[in-house]
């Protein structure tokens, strides 16, 4: 059982693009990458929050606390990787 305070939602990218368009807390992610090495950036708008390195293969992370804080809007760079889930609230 979740103890987060609010819906968690999901936004599914396969290229660089919005997790969400305003503020929001990014909880975790899940991700999918075939050609090697790799990188997710996550971004509040244009500034880079988090660099996560990817490699071949499958992975989630869940992010402690209350995730990773986007002030403005919540926005992904992905290179290398196939797909990701971001989970949001």
């Amino acid at each position: 059982m979740s103890t987060y305070p609010v819906d968690i939602k999901t936004t599914n990218l396969t290229a660089t693009g919005d997790i969400f368009d305003g503020p929001c807390r990014v909880l975790g992610v899940f991700y999918n990458g075939s050609a090697g090495a790799g990188t997710i950036e996550i971004k509040d708008n244009t500034t880079t929050l988090c660099t996560i390195n990817t490699g071949t293969g499958t992975q989630y992370m869940q992010f402690p606390g209350t995730g990773i804080r986007c002030q403005t809007s919540g926005k992904a760079t992905l290179t290398t990787v196939d797909k990701v889930t971001f989970f949001y609230g």
